[in-house]
């Protein structure tokens, strides 16, 4: 009883949230250019509430206020491999209907193409909702949440290693010889990957659009660890928790990237530079103006630097140059950087 009296001196009672989220909302928008908001009451007085701050997973958690409901959130990777959210919402359950409002909001806020893609868990709801806003968008299954699905489901958390293996996997000649370990130790599994979850869901070979390296869900989880002393807060209170993290995160990665003297972010920099090292000594055979053959003891990789692409398909996958494609560029005389994705 005292520590909620504590909170209400601290932060009002969560009828007088409600009662300014209007003129909250108004400020927001004024003062923190390009910010979206949306506020939706039904017949029922349940409402959405949607905030976009001015790449995408989704997920749910449950807030603990007096008015409960779930909140919601998008969020991208930026160009360092960090979390960047998108929007946050706070709907009254999390169900297709929320799902589907949410989702035609952020739709207004970041459009629809064929180059977007949406990660999320396998949940019904959700499935749904993205099929009915997004037309032109690839929706993904989140790797995590397919392993913790597998582990609960199946009760053989000792196949995750083949597993991760099989996701992580570029060719899709690898993705079969470990698909056929997991048949062959568990065919239930396996069929439950085909089946239910479709390898073009989750697997990076099979997969329709332009995933590049996200795989797992991850960086919603860390939003939600994030918040969870906010959970109980008016929701005002939580939006306020919300925006002063968010600043602080752009304002520490603005002081970052002013800093950064490299072509590259700092992540991928550091992820590229060891490739350089492999490179070298690998013997490389010209096929024509633009087609190398790169041999080396591991894996031979044939690559196109004009459509930048390589039959290990680290290349194509990733948009980052192999190993091969380094060789290839020495050779060639071409920039390495040059064949980075923009």
């Amino acid at each position: 009883m005292g520590r909620k009296h504590a909170h209400t001196l601290i932060r009002d009672l969560p009828e007088q949230s409600f009662h300014i989220l209007l003129s909250y909302f108004h400020m927001l928008e004024k003062l923190n250019l390009g910010t979206v908001t949306r506020i939706e009451v039904d017949r029922d007085s349940r409402f959405n509430l949607f905030v976009a701050f001015g790449v995408v997973i989704r997920d749910g958690t449950f807030l603990k206020g007096q008015y409960r409901g779930i909140l919601l959130v998008a969020t991208a990777q930026d160009g360092n491999g960090q979390c960047y959210p998108l929007a946050w919402g706070i709907v009254d359950s999390e169900n297709e209907d929320a799902w589907t409002w949410f989702l035609t909001q952020l739709k207004e806020v970041i459009g629809d193409t064929d180059e977007l893609v949406l990660i999320s868990d396998r949940a019904p709801s959700i499935k749904k909702a993205i099929s009915t806003v997004f037309e032109k968008a690839h929706h993904g299954a989140c790797a995590w949440h397919v392993a913790q699905n597998i582990k609960n489901k199946f009760k053989c958390a000792d196949i995750m290693g083949s597993y991760w293996s099989t996701v992580n996997s570029y060719r899709c000649e690898d993705f079969v010889g470990y698909m056929t370990e997991i048949s062959h130790r568990y065919p239930r599994v396996a069929e439950y990957l085909e089946n239910e979850v479709g390898f073009e869901k989750w697997f990076r070979c099979h997969y329709p659009g332009l995933r590049y390296n996200i795989t797992p869900t991850n960086m919603v989880k860390s939003l939600n660890s994030m918040l969870v002393n906010a959970r109980d807060f008016p929701y005002v209170s939580l939006l306020d928790v919300i925006q002063e993290k968010m600043s602080k995160w752009w304002n520490d990665r603005r002081i970052v990237a002013m800093a950064i003297t490299t072509p590259l972010t700092l992540s991928w920099e550091s992820e590229f530079r060891p490739r350089f090292a492999q490179s070298n000594g690998r013997h490389t055979l010209q096929l024509n103006p633009v087609t190398y053959h790169v041999k080396c003891s591991e894996l031979e990789g044939v690559v196109d630097i004009f459509n930048k692409t390589c039959t290990c398909k680290e290349f194509d996958i990733d948009k980052l140059p192999c190993v091969h494609a380094i060789a290839a560029a020495h050779h060639a005389q071409v920039s390495v950087y040059s064949l980075v994705s923009p």
